[in-house]
Order: C-alpha cells, then sequence, then structure tokens
C-alpha cells in the first residue's frame, strides 16, 4: 500500500513542473519580441529626427547660396576657348555649335569624384548624340595638364579651356564650408565612391559648374543646368529629349 501511494505522488509532482516550464518560454519570447520591436522603433524615430535636422540646417545653408544668374548666348558665343592635349588652337566657342548645336559640360574641377561620375554618364549619350550629329564638349577653367588627361578616361568628348571663365558666369557661384553642412553632398559622394568613382583635390573645385544645351544658329540655350551643390548632376534624359528637338526643330 505504502509502495502504491508513493508511485502516483511522484507522477503527480512531476507533471505540474514540465507543465510550468514550458509554458514559460512563450512569456520570455514574447517579451523579447516586444523589446526588438521597441528598439526598432526609437531607432526609426531618431534616424528620421536626425534626417529632418540636417535637411533644415541644408535648407538654412541655402540662404547663404546665390542664386543663379542665367548665361547670356551674345557672351558665351564671344568666348574663346583653347584646346587641350598636344596641339594648342583657340577657337571662337560659337564655332562649335553654330552649325549643329551641343552638349556642353562645365566643370567645377576635373579631380573630382563627383565630375567624373556626371562626365561618365554624359559619355554614355555620345552614340544617341553621334545619331544626332550633335557633339559632346567640356570647359575647364584651367589646364592642369595630367589631371585633364585622367579626366578624359571619363569624358568621351573634347575638352577647352575657358580662361576667362564666361561660361561660370555671368556671376560665378562659390560653395565653400557650407558644403560639409549639406547631406545632399554627403549623399552624393558616398553615391559616386560606392559606384566605383574616385578623385583627388588638386585644382580649384570652389566654384560650381553646370551643363548647357545650346542650338545651332538662332536656337540659343534649350537647356541650362547650374549646380546648386557639389554632385547635383543634370538630367540625362532632359539632355537627350533636348537634343532631339533641337534637331527634329533643324530637320523642319
Amino acid at each position: 500500500m505504502k509502495k502504491e501511494a508513493d508511485s502516483p505522488a511522484a507522477n503527480t509532482k512531476s507533471t505540474p513542473q514540465n507543465s510550468t516550464s514550458v509554458s514559460t518560454w512563450p512569456n520570455i519570447y514574447g517579451g523579447l519580441w516586444s523589446e526588438f520591436r521597441v528598439m526598432v522603433s526609437v531607432t526609426s524615430v531618431l534616424k528620421e529626427v536626425i534626417l529632418f535636422v540636417a535637411e533644415l540646417i541644408s535648407s538654412v545653408t541655402d540662404w547663404f547660396q546665390s542664386e543663379p544668374g542665367w548665361a547670356k548666348l551674345e557672351v558665351l558665343e564671344e568666348t574663346e576657348l583653347k584646346t587641350t592635349g598636344g596641339v594648342h588652337e583657340r577657337h571662337t566657342a560659337k564655332t562649335l555649335w553654330d552649325k549643329t548645336g551641343a552638349v556642353v559640360m562645365v566643370v567645377r574641377r576635373p579631380g573630382c569624384l563627383l565630375c567624373r561620375e556626371e562626365a561618365a554618364e554624359l559619355s554614355s549619350l555620345k552614340d544617341q548624340l553621334q545619331d544626332l550629329e550633335v557633339p559632346l564638349f567640356a570647359v575647364v577653367k584651367e589646364n592642369l595638364g595630367k589631371e585633364l588627361d585622367c579626366f578624359k578616361k571619363y569624358f568621351s568628348g573634347k575638352v577647352y579651356v575657358d580662361q576667362t571663365r564666361n561660361f561660370y558666369g555671368p556671376k560665378e557661384r562659390w560653395m565653400f564650408l557650407s558644403m560639409f553642412l549639406r547631406i545632399g553632398v554627403w549623399r552624393n559622394i558616398w553615391r559616386a565612391y560606392r559606384r566605383g568613382f574616385r578623385g583627388n583635390l588638386r585644382g580649384d573645385g570652389l566654384v560650381l559648374g553646370g551643363v548647357f544645351v545650346i542650338g545651332p544658329g538662332d536656337q540659343g540655350i534649350l537647356l541650362e543646368h547650374r549646380e546648386k551643390e557639389f554632385g547635383d548632376k543634370v538630367n540625362m534624359l532632359a539632355v537627350l529629349r533636348t537634343a532631339r528637338k533641337m534637331q527634329d526643330h533643324v530637320a523642319r
């Protein structure tokens, strides 16, 4: 009788112990999951706050950035441009687009990875521009010798020197220390770096550049893109569409 009483008692005690230990696991997992969700929520909020503050600072720096003065065709036409490379020639800018029109990249600094990125993207349009018989060329403000040779690895058109810097005017726009406060600049640098572009700090890189699409004859300046910050690229589709419209107008 004693043996029979001990055996059920032992069985009866072990059952609730197992059931209690198993039932605690969902509570533990549930608590950890709740804490994880809270951490993710807090991280997301902090990220949004940081981005908001960064955008706010960028907006404040816009107050110190001068508005672009739009280029005057007659000034650009009379600008003297010098060829680069082994043969040094001088051309009046108008002769480069008077019959065919042209796409012109105004380079901020040939050694800049952001300028090289934009040069490569414009060069990707070269075959389509050739089909339209629209030349592509670039303008720099100083002849840096080997730096231009390196730049030409990314840019497939001719490169000229504008010593008068008319293509950067009529009002030159500069970006100084504010570049370090603009989240857009850091995004652009990270984007170009991830794509494999590299650069250096040689030359004057503070004067902002841009891109022009200039039509033949009396069509004038059809597209004018002015950088608002480092790495502010022109819309490549807009360049191509403008070049096509330009040639459609000539065909008529």
